[in-house]
């Protein structure tokens, strides 16, 4: 699974096709994306402009990054003829309000003709890109303040060259405000998740279910909001469900015990074995733990 973060690509699959582009802070590198047999381009946002591309950022990286290798998958995918482009936006190193994927489909002269979807990991608004996660990414308070302004200036400037009003729209703070970017250009806006679970047939895979184990690193309010737990709990709602998470606040915990009637157990990963055994095998142990202990 996958909320339209890291992953998205290939939990959607697709014929492997690969680009060099820009890099969040312009260095080359290479990146893939996904083409279905329907014609469908899946372009992972993060493969060209995520987090783990700056494992250790500077003190300007924040402010610097940039989409603009997310456009050039976007045109690498429509100059192949792609008869839809869904671009997962979630995971990234950047908050520049998708200024650099439009960009680089300038650059390249190309223009989008074809149904553009944007599938989104958050419900977040464009400014919310800097007030919620700007920080997360390692911006100060002052490049917080900045980059909030920036995106306030860029929405003005989306509405006079695109007619289109991207502030309020749910979804548009998605990888930075990338998602508001590709609202300029036309896409609509769905949940990550929800196609994910779609294209991988979850729903009816629960319903010979007796149990769904499903997890997030960081289990909190926001997971509540479209992520991968909302989305697949929200499947079947009766189904006996296990959350693994890194931490988890227990109030985000109580909001989804009231509204499931199934009974909703978690277990956070010890920090110490992710150490020893590393993640893979720290979810297998206390998932088999937990079985063991409760079937």
């Amino acid at each position: 699974m996958s909320d339209g973060g890291e992953g998205f690509a290939d939990a959607v699959g697709g014929e492997i096709r690969t680009q060099v582009v820009s890099g969040p802070l312009g260095s080359p590198i290479e990146a893939s994306w996904r083409l279905r047999e329907d014609g469908s381009a899946i372009i992972e946002s993060a493969s060209a402009a995520g987090r783990a591309l700056l494992a250790a950022p500077g003190p300007d990286d924040p402010v610097d990054a940039t989409t603009y290798g997310v456009g050039e998958l976007v045109g690498a995918a429509i100059s192949a003829g792609a008869a839809r482009v869904v671009v997962g936006c979630g995971g990234s190193a950047t908050t520049d309000g998708g200024l650099g994927c439009i960009e680089a489909l300038d650059d390249l002269g190309i223009e989008v003709t074809v149904p553009l979807i944007a599938a989104c990991d958050v419900q977040s608004t464009f400014g919310d890109a800097a007030r919620l996660f700007a920080a997360q990414k390692g911006a100060s308070p002052a490049q917080v303040a900045a980059l909030l302004d920036r995106l306030e200036a860029l929405a003005d400037s989306y509405r006079r060259r695109f007619g289109v009003d991207v502030e309020d729209v749910p979804g548009a703070g998605a990888a930075g405000g990338l998602a508001g970017g590709l609202i300029a250009l036309g896409a609509d806006v769905i949940s990550g998740a929800a196609f994910v679970a779609a294209s991988r047939g979850i729903e009816d895979d629960l319903e010979a279910a007796d149990l769904v184990v499903t997890g997030e690193g960081r289990f909190d309010r926001g997971t509540l909001e479209g992520k991968v737990v909302d989305v697949v709990l929200a499947l079947r709602p009766s189904v006996p469900a296990l959350i693994v998470a890194g931490s988890a606040e227990d109030d985000a915990l109580r909001a989804l015990r009231e509204r499931r009637a199934g009974r909703v157990d978690l277990v956070e990963l010890p920090v110490a074995l992710q150490a020893e055994v590393g993640t893979a095998r720290s979810i297998e142990r206390v998932v088999c733990d937990f079985l063991a202990a409760n079937y």
